[in-house]
């Protein structure tokens, strides 16, 4: 029992010396939790003492009782979907209690009571927050969406304002770190300003560890972020999402308001430009609460925020990956493979992470291929074949299996079918050193080019190549002259021939 002059003592380190709650714990070995309760401490009245019904309530149950409640307050920490009813509180006593022998309704009876003291049951009450102005919270949604007539399963991040219920959201394929990175940046950039300080879950890409006590390790990416910008993280406690109540609420409202019905678009670049429109314009409404507009309050939200970085942070990932002996690797555990070239098998490759590409870099960091970045928890594959042109282009009898017979227009696949084997290999040879000179379209082009022609030589098509894609100038047609000289026509003296013919010449002239 902690008596009221250690209480009195750890209030004073608090309040009048403006120690930190974790530095009054390792001074005066109390827990931190211990010591953040004496400090946030209001009532020292003395407790009522308690009716004599309420110390007898359940007494069958007594040898029993410290068992539940331990089950009980571990509950705290559990998922709510996975914490003790009263039927599993029944269940485990009768199984592992030897002596138990109480009825289902007397346990249900205390369980309920329990819950309700530990504010574990569904009438728990929320404690609203005031918020300074200059403060947010962030927060991802789901929501499906259609790109380039594509459909996508994704995700979108909210980046909301308690003190004006001012929201912005952006739009993604996914919740990783580049996604976070480069929502929060996006919005950023688009209020001018960054949050003094942001609430958020304590979610991987973020958060590796929560330390007991209440402080977290967190990815040195994220870290690097905040740093950058300036503002200040606070993690809310496990599966106590509620805490940032404004960014729920608001997650849910944005997909109401701003993604019914599901979004179409061709870029989503420019889909999420007309989001951030659209949060400009949802601040002309009253807020709920305060006779003024979101945009009033907003004001005052913006007036508070920290300026812009002069560097641009770089939001992109970097990572390596090793490569298997058709020159693929796979990232997000596995799930996700991409192509990268045959000449690369067996090795290490760099790699260079946005939301939405993959792109492979040599040791020189020059750019070999990317891809569009894949997402979701099935297995996938992306295929680049490009880098494989030129070892296709040695085992011609796979063509037809490789993406690159797909990508080629109908009347080169109607010639390819034609050649032999051989023919087939030359062809694809040149469209190797053509693709490596200006892409796999003008190899195509030229190979077309080269059929309307009726030759498909190598010559033939490296010339037809240098004539499309190596500016070489078109020399116009001669226009006649309006007035041409006459030319009297030389006569001719077959003779001549006939003397030179016969050995007629002397000194090589004729007579």
């Amino acid at each position: 029992m902690t008596t009221m002059d250690q209480i009195h003592h750890i209030r004073q380190l608090f309040n009048e010396q403006g120690k930190s709650i974790s530095e009054i714990a390792r001074e005066t070995g109390y827990n931190w939790k211990t010591v953040k309760k004496y400090v946030d401490m209001t009532d020292f009245n003395l407790p009522a003492p308690k009716l004599e019904s309420e110390r007898q309530f359940c007494p069958k149950l007594d040898p029993h009782k410290q068992v539940i409640n331990q089950w009980l307050e571990d509950d705290k920490r559990a998922p709510r979907k996975q914490r003790h009813t009263a039927w599993t509180v029944f269940k485990r006593l009768k199984k592992e209690s030897g002596e138990f022998n109480c009825s289902y309704r007397l346990v249900a009876e205390y369980v309920a009571a329990k819950k309700k003291e530990l504010k574990l049951g569904k009438t728990e009450g929320f404690l609203p927050l005031d918020h300074r102005p200059g403060e947010a919270q962030a927060d991802f949604g789901a929501a499906e969406f259609y790109e380039s007539g594509g459909k996508n399963s994704g995700k979108y991040l909210v980046l909301s304002f308690p003190h004006s219920n001012a929201g912005f959201p952006q739009l993604n394929y996914g919740e990783n770190m580049e996604c976070l990175l480069e929502g929060l940046d996006a919005i950023f950039r688009h209020i001018n300003g960054v949050p003094t300080e942001i609430w958020f879950d304590n979610a991987s890409t973020m958060v590796t560890e929560i330390i007991k006590g209440g402080g977290r390790k967190l990815t040195d990416r994220f870290i690097r972020f905040c740093e950058h910008y300036g503002f200040k993280p606070v993690f809310m406690n496990p599966s106590a999402g509620w805490e940032k109540g404004n960014c729920e609420n608001k997650v849910g409202y944005c997909r109401r308001n701003f993604m019914v019905p599901v979004p179409r678009f061709v870029l989503l670049s420019d889909y999420n430009a007309s989001l951030l429109h659209e949060g400009d314009m949802d601040t002309f409404r009253d807020h709920y609460r305060y006779n003024a507009t979101i945009k009033d309050l907003f004001a005052e939200d913006k007036a508070n925020l920290l300026p812009l970085p002069l560097t641009p942070f770089d939001l992109s990932g970097t990572s390596i990956a090793r490569t298997n002996g058709w020159g693929k690797f796979t990232i997000n555990n596995g799930k996700h493979e991409y192509s990268v070239s045959p000449k690369y098998a067996n090795t290490t490759v760099n790699l260079r992470l946005t939301s939405s590409t993959v792109t492979v870099m040599d040791g020189d960091m020059h750019e070999i291929v990317t891809h569009k970045r894949l997402y979701g928890d099935e297995k996938q594959q992306s295929m680049e074949w490009l880098p494989y042109l030129s070892y296709i282009a040695l085992r011609p009898r796979s063509l037809r299996n490789t993406g690159i017979y797909d990508m080629m227009p109908e009347p080169m696949r109607m010639f390819l079918d034609t050649c032999t084997n051989t023919e087939i290999g030359k062809v694809l040879k040149v469209l190797s050193e053509l693709t490596d000179r200006t892409g796999f379209d003008s190899a195509v082009q030229t190979v077309n080019q080269a059929i309307i022609y009726n030759t498909t030589d190598a010559d033939s098509l490296k010339s037809l190549y240098r004539r499309l894609y190596s500016d070489i100038p078109e020399l116009p047609n001669l226009k006649p002259q309006a007035e041409l000289p006459e030319i009297e026509q030389m006569p001719t003296s077959l003779k001549l021939y006939d003397q030179f013919l016969r050995g007629g010449a002397s000194n090589g002239k004729l007579q």
